[in-house]
């Protein structure tokens, strides 16, 4: 194996994918959500003590939901109008503290559509670490682009679920070893303060 490139926590950002009311209400595999927040705050925590950025990302839409994606396929998710509050960001995470930014997103990424690369770059980021709900959507088309623009990754495997334990392995073994780290929230922590 390789050896990644050291962790400089001044130029990493950890990016939480929708750890949002609506999302978080759902079953999740291999760890319930909120183990994943838990998870996900440790590591927010230390890393702003360390000058290092935390970029919460929420799905959400206009009130009248027109910029929701439309298309049909074979396994369609019927999301109907969604409750109020459906996006508000887990508390836990602080999405107002300094050294916080939030990202609004309209799809499964993060990068399509919002200003995150912007930030990033303008912030000097060159390392991202990777959280949230669901591992094998937003997590991966997160990722998937993050790696094409050029970013360091690391998937912190125990603050990220989906809707099963199949699914979440999948995304893990075959697309994240293949572009970027895969390690535990007790790794990265130590890798972040070392």
């Amino acid at each position: 194996m390789a050896n990644p490139t050291k962790l400089v926590p001044t130029r990493t950002a950890l990016v939480v994918i929708d750890l949002q009311r609506m999302i978080m209400s759902r079953d999740t595999k291999p760890y319930s959500s909120s183990e994943v927040l838990v998870q996900t705050v440790k590591l927010a925590d230390v890393l702003r003590q360390a000058g290092g950025l935390v970029v919460c990302v929420h799905v959400s839409f206009s009130p009248d939901l027109r910029d929701r994606l439309t298309q049909t396929s074979d396994n369609q998710f019927a999301m109907g109008t969604p409750p109020d509050g459906y996006d508000l960001i887990a508390p836990e995470l602080q999405p107002d503290a300094p050294g916080t930014i939030t990202v609004r997103k309209r799809q499964w990424g993060a990068f399509y559509g919002t200003d995150l690369d912007m930030q990033l770059r303008r912030r000097g980021i060159e390392s991202i670490i990777m959280s949230g709900i669901s591992t094998n959507i937003g997590v991966e088309s997160t990722a998937r682009s993050a790696y094409e623009h050029g970013y360091q990754l690391y998937f912190a495997e125990d603050a990220m679920a989906c809707m099963s334990e199949e699914e979440h392995r999948h995304s893990i073994e075959h697309i994240f070893k293949r572009i970027g780290h895969v390690r535990s929230v007790e790794e990265l922590l130590a890798e972040i303060k070392a």
